[in-house]
């Protein structure tokens, strides 16, 4: 079984890309050949200097490989040293009516926060699709609100294999039910688009200052505190484990505890909780050259499965 999935270098990550792509993504480094890009490509939408995208790539590498990526069981690799893509981008694109993309609820949500409507946002789903289809991926792991992407994915692999004949696999979806939707500080979905994020690997006065500045209501500190939407326990039950999180509940319940209290519990939780990888993150930096040799590897290794696929779709159109 071979998995495909990739996470965009727009930034620092935090506490959201880690529970919703690359926790899940190590976790199925054993149940299949995995195949993990960087999707430097897709990030050429919204990050306009070249010095910044390079330096997201190499950051993001290095906190993926500190929180468990496996190069032995992964090919890991940037998404623009595989040329094949966006050749076959162009290719699907050719086949795909452009009312399948004005359907997209991505593009519209994006326009909604102000991102410039550009071609490469708006055909946005045809690269995804390139991404897929050009390495046989058999399975995808993507949340409920990517969902409509695969769906494009096996509507463009259909459409083009009805017309010039079978060549590519149709890659299914890997829902995975546990997977966590992680609140930002403001209580919306953690995003950078939001500003309402928590980094991995962040200071510890950085943390502080996140954490610390997460939105509570006002209920007094005698008083018995909501549950139900918290952020503080949400984020508490990630980092800190079920049963922390059910005395924490407890204690929410009960009254006699302030916000503050409550913050500086998960901020020792998190702390804790990403400690072991804090100190394999420094020793990652005290090896130059290692991340590049990785990622070279990995593209040699994905290459070598694009070529053959790509090999298939120019005979098919006769390129």
């Amino acid at each position: 079984m071979r998995i495909l999935s990739g996470i965009q270098p727009t930034g620092a990550p935090h506490l959201g890309n880690y529970f919703g792509m690359m926790l899940p993504a190590i976790e199925l480094q054993e149940r299949g050949e995995a195949f993990y890009f960087i999707a430097d490509l897709h990030a050429l939408t919204t990050v306009r200097n070249g010095d910044a995208l390079r330096q997201y790539v190499h950051e993001l590498a290095l906190d993926f490989l500190a929180c468990g990526l496996n190069p032995e069981r992964t090919a890991f690799f940037r998404q623009s040293e595989v040329a094949e893509v966006p050749l076959l981008a162009w290719v699907l694109s050719t086949v795909t009516p452009m009312g399948l993309l004005e359907r997209c609820h991505s593009f519209k949500d994006k326009q909604a926060k102000g991102l410039p409507a550009s071609h490469g946002l708006f055909s946005y789903p045809v690269l995804m699709a390139a991404d897929i289809l050009v390495y046989d991926s058999d399975v995808v792991p993507v949340g409920r609100d990517q969902k409509q992407h695969l769906e494009v994915t096996r509507d463009l692999a259909i459409k083009f294999n009805e017309t010039f004949g079978t060549v590519f696999k149709l890659p299914e979806p890997l829902i995975r039910e546990d997977t966590a939707v992680v609140p930002g500080t403001d209580g919306q979905k953690m995003s950078k688009s939001y500003g309402n994020t928590i980094p991995l690997f962040g200071t510890e006065a950085e943390l502080r200052k996140k954490i610390f500045g997460i939105k509570t209501d006002c209920t007094p500190l005698e008083e018995p505190k909501p549950v139900e939407g918290s952020t503080l326990l949400t984020l508490y039950r990630l980092v800190a484990g079920e049963d922390r999180a059910k005395e924490m509940e407890e204690s929410f319940r009960q009254g006699g505890t302030g916000y503050g209290e409550y913050k500086k519990q998960l901020f020792e939780a998190v702390l804790d909780y990403f400690e072991p990888m804090r100190r394999r993150r420094e020793e990652l930096q005290k090896q130059p050259g290692l991340v590049e040799d990785i990622l070279r590897k990995g593209t040699e290794k994905a290459r070598e499965v694009a070529k053959s696929v790509i090999l298939r779709v120019r005979q098919a159109v006769g390129i």
